[in-house]
């Protein structure tokens, strides 16, 4: 989704990556291994004696070994139902090198595809109706599990829905999200959702607001998200989600190329949508 670092993050990468798979008896089979961003992680497929798997390098410094996203794969695995499809993760392994802290992650192999390199959607996918149904019945049981985590903060949303959008935030409604539901975390023809880093509590419908937005760019797409999710959107509640999304890809889109791609499309999303009392957007 992202492109290599810079060439000493890469190399450094790289190495990590090597020591993770002779640590944990792997074969590196990734001829071109998946970025994150800025380098953050690297991952690709790897086989071992139990056959072939996902192998996900992470690397954070020391003092932020910790904590949402570091440990959100692993409470994932351990705390979310299983009708949520989603790779399981077989192995953990933590270690420290030359003032960094890494993590390898070695998860099941799948054979879906991500629907999208980027996580906003370019062309129509085509989807089968058992996706959108799978897609469905998975949110629906995510959005009851219960998790003490926090995927947006209430703090970043009341300060960052007025400056951003210029609409009003009122009371907000609470359920457990993805955090991250965009296209390049969701694979297909059979539903699999990938990267549960920040998954915990959001505003009620927050991923699927946060699909509809990145679907924009694919009128067609974009109705049916809002289809398939009008028993969440279609609500008061799910207001809130949709603001919080407009603003984060408002805020983020002087410095992120694909939010800068969907700036003007969330602009007149908000223009169409905001009621006139309660926005004092220019």
């Amino acid at each position: 989704m992202f492109s290599a670092p810079d060439d000493a993050t890469a190399q450094r990468m790289r190495t990590a990556r090597a020591y993770a798979c002779t640590t944990l008896t792997l074969t590196d089979l990734a001829e071109k291994p998946v970025w994150g961003y800025a380098g953050r992680t690297l991952s690709g497929a790897a086989t071992s004696a139990q056959g072939t798997g996902w192998l996900r390098v992470v690397a954070e410094r020391p003092d932020k070994a910790h904590g949402k996203l570091w440990d959100g794969p692993k409470t994932a695995q351990q705390l979310l139902p299983p009708e949520i499809p989603r790779p399981v993760l077989h192995h953990l392994h933590d270690w420290q090198a030359a003032g960094w802290a890494y993590r390898a992650e070695l998860y099941q192999h799948t054979d879906a595809t991500v629907i999208s390199r980027s996580p906003v959607l370019e062309h129509d996918p085509a989807l089968p109706d058992a996706w959108w149904a799978q897609l469905r019945t998975a949110l629906d049981s995510l959005a009851e599990a219960l998790t003490e985590r926090i995927a947006v903060r209430e703090e970043y949303i009341r300060r960052a829905v007025p400056e951003y959008t210029g609409c009003d935030v009122g009371e907000i409604e609470w359920s457990t999200a993805h955090g991250d539901f965009h296209w390049s975390n969701l694979g297909g023809p059979d539903l699999t959702i990938l990267d549960w880093e920040g998954w915990g509590r959001a505003p009620v419908g927050f991923d699927a607001a946060q699909l509809y937005l990145y679907s924009l760019h694919t009128p067609a797409t974009a109705a049916r998200v809002r289809r398939t999710f009008d028993h969440i959107l279609g609500t008061p509640a799910a207001r809130v989600a949709e603001l919080t999304i407009c603003a984060q890809v408002l805020q983020a889109a002087d410095r992120t190329p694909f939010y800068k791609e969907l700036a003007g499309l969330v602009k007149e999303y908000l223009d169409a949508t905001c009621a006139p009392k309660r926005c004092v957007r220019d």
